[in-house]
């Protein structure tokens, strides 16, 4: 199926549990998902995803399944993929040079994980952490802990390279920035999370009327204009390196071109589309949101250089500089092994590589919608600008509080995966 062009604020639907994952959580006791972060996506499409028998192709005589190829002799890369399990980005230090789990560990972190409450655990109601709450553990669940005790793989330790002094100094200054504009409030007030290393003072911060230290992209304690939000209230949605966002990547090969589709957030979606004509990246001067992808088969692995990218985007830190080579194989008919070299001289010390598997949906039993739709860009975000001048207007006439002393992006407190936050 041909794949449509899609903007910034368009989004495809959501998508509906998969069977295989129906079946995990019959078997652990788990809440399974296609989502990392699901919240309103599966209430809209019909992704029913499971590998079929079908899907694959007989294995031959020898026992080893036959190459995949498209019918012009391409490597078949072709259909819906998505993580089944979950992984952290980084290795806890407790498992050091350990690149996988055991079973027995996996038992154990399932065990461990299936019991939190998470977002099923309430604020104090009537709370402004309450409200925020919002969407509870149906719209955000857990799958199964993956083999791997974290994608990065390289370095060793399944970590991220230290920072250079340069990110140091900026990811302090947009820190201290951000607390700033809490320092009048409650969540300053009760020393939470969101301001430590800050302190509180009932007089509302004078950086109020400073810009970001360079182009914002998360939320802050402001609303003066769109660009105080973050960049999924704009339509804008997570690009590359891309892990675990996307409830599913869907590849299409046509001879001479690729394309893939990405579903991210909350059924937002993306296309990339890669340059297979041998011709150089564009002109430095032109950047784009996910960049230029330029690709190349290297026997049945299709290797993809992706550069220009936008200082409007951001990956931990990365954002001009970034420099990604993918290297995308089907280690079989269900499986498709993805592996990414990253690099950014501006942000960490030296280059590092994660990797990740993907299952194969079936084709058959999919149907993808791609709707264009952002509730947030659409909605949300004109009505967080009108709410705002509507509190300014109200404690000017002597009608409520300052609203400089509310934390406007209190998220609701609930128990992290700790697999994730390891």
């Amino acid at each position: 199926m041909p794949l449509g062009q899609i903007g910034e604020c368009e989004q495809p639907a959501g998508s509906v549990m998969p069977q295989r994952q129906k079946e995990i959580i019959m078997r652990d006791g788990f809440s399974g998902s296609m989502m990392s972060v699901a919240i309103a996506a599966t209430a809209v499409s019909t992704i029913v995803s499971v590998a079929t028998p079908s899907s694959a192709q007989a294995p031959t005589a020898s026992g080893a399944a036959p190459a995949l190829t498209t019918p012009w002799g391409e490597p078949d890369l072709q259909g819906i993929w998505t993580d089944e399990s979950d992984t952290p980005m980084q290795r806890s230090p407790r498992y050091a040079d350990q690149e996988f789990f055991t079973e027995a560990q996996r038992a154990e972190w399932d065990k461990v994980r299936s019991e939190l409450i998470g977002r099923d655990q309430r604020a104090e109601r009537g709370t402004e952490a309450d409200v925020a709450g919002a969407y509870n553990a149906l719209f955000t669940p857990m799958k199964r802990t993956g083999i791997r005790t974290s994608r990065i793989v390289d370095p060793s330790n399944g970590r991220f390279p230290p920072l250079t002094a340069e990110a140091q100094k900026i990811t302090a200054a947009e820190r201290a920035f951000r607390v700033a504009l809490l320092q009048a409030t409650e969540t300053c007030k009760n020393k939470e999370p969101a301001c430590s290393a800050g302190k509180y003072d009932p007089t509302p911060s004078p950086r109020f009327a400073e810009l970001p230290p360079r182009y914002n992209v998360a939320a802050m304690n402001r609303n003066d204009g769109p660009e105080d939000g973050n960049v999924a209230l704009r339509c804008l949605t997570s690009g590359l390196p891309e892990f675990a966002n996307a409830s599913f990547r869907r590849i299409v090969q046509s001879p001479g071109g690729i394309t893939m589709f990405y579903d991210v957030g909350q059924g937002q979606g993306w296309q990339r589309n890669i340059v297979m004509n041998g011709s150089p990246h564009l002109p430095a001067n032109i950047r784009q949101w996910y960049g230029d992808s330029r690709g190349h088969w290297e026997g049945n692995t299709l290797v993809i250089d992706v550069t220009n990218f936008s200082a409007k985007t951001d990956f931990q830190g990365s954002r001009e500089s970034l420099h990604m080579v993918e290297r995308w194989t089907r280690a079989s008919p269900t499986t498709l092994a993805y592996e990414v070299t990253v690099e950014d001289p501006t942000v960490w010390t030296r280059p590092w590589t994660a990797k990740q598997e993907f299952a194969k949906q079936s084709d058959e039993a999919n149907k993808v919608y791609y709707e264009p739709r952002c509730v947030e860009g659409n909605y949300g975000l004109p009505g967080l600008l009108h709410g705002r001048r509507s509190e300014e207007l109200a404690f000017a006439e002597g009608r409520g509080v300052d609203p400089r002393t509310r934390d406007s992006v209190k998220a609701a407190t609930f128990t992290p995966d700790p697999l994730q936050a390891q």
